[in-house]
């Protein structure tokens, strides 16, 4: 019997990414038995430890690991403020149109570290989220990291007015997102583009 549940087992984590799903679970019963934060645009911090099944071969965080980890952060993120229930109501569904990550410095295994999430802006389509990787040794900002999150069956101002019963002047946009946002803008020109010429040819 015990052999056939370990062999279960060991047959899940070879067909599931297991651990993805329980720190899935523990993020969302940690932003459930945390106060509601009422201010959208306040930051929120989560805290994280590098941990064995987070290295590379040179033995510090892997890069992948940073976006997985932002993914939680922005789900706790959502979670607390109210604009992942809010979305959910009004049927809409948000998901990562982009990302730009930039890395400053190695997160080394068992360091401490916080994630530092906030809502930088939005637009008709998508909000805007600044992530930090910041360690908890000497509060180096380690990795940085913009987000683009795309609101599909709704738009980003209808969830807020929800949430917050008033509409909300979103803030001036910061020069390095304008500059990401016109980057993303040229990227899918030149996309469209070549798909067009690629239709032509056939």
């Amino acid at each position: 019997m015990l052999l056939l549940v370990l062999g279960a087992l060991l047959l899940l984590f070879c067909s599931l990414d297991v651990w993805y799903f329980l720190r899935g679970v523990q993020v969302f019963f940690q932003a459930w038995f945390q106060p509601r934060i009422w201010d959208l645009l306040a930051e929120q911090t989560i805290d994280g430890k590098v941990l064995p099944h987070d290295l590379d071969y040179m033995g510090h965080m892997n890069n992948s690991r940073y976006l997985r980890e932002c993914d939680f952060a922005r789900f706790h993120h959502y979670m607390r403020n109210g604009l992942l229930m809010a979305s959910r109501k009004l049927g809409a569904r948000m998901v990562v149109g982009a990302s730009t990550i930039r890395y400053r410095r190695s997160l080394a295994f068992c360091e401490a570290f916080e994630i530092r999430t906030k809502i930088v802006g939005w637009d008709e389509k998508a909000f805007y989220l600044e992530q930090r990787f910041v360690s908890k040794k000497d509060g180096f900002v380690s990795a940085i990291m913009l987000c683009r999150q795309n609101v599909v069956h709704c738009s980003p101002e209808s969830i807020i007015e929800f949430v917050c019963k008033r509409k909300i002047e979103c803030p001036e946009f910061p020069e390095d997102l304008k500059h990401w946002i016109s980057f993303i803008s040229a990227s899918s020109q030149a996309l469209r583009a070549e798909s067009g010429l690629e239709e032509k040819n056939k």
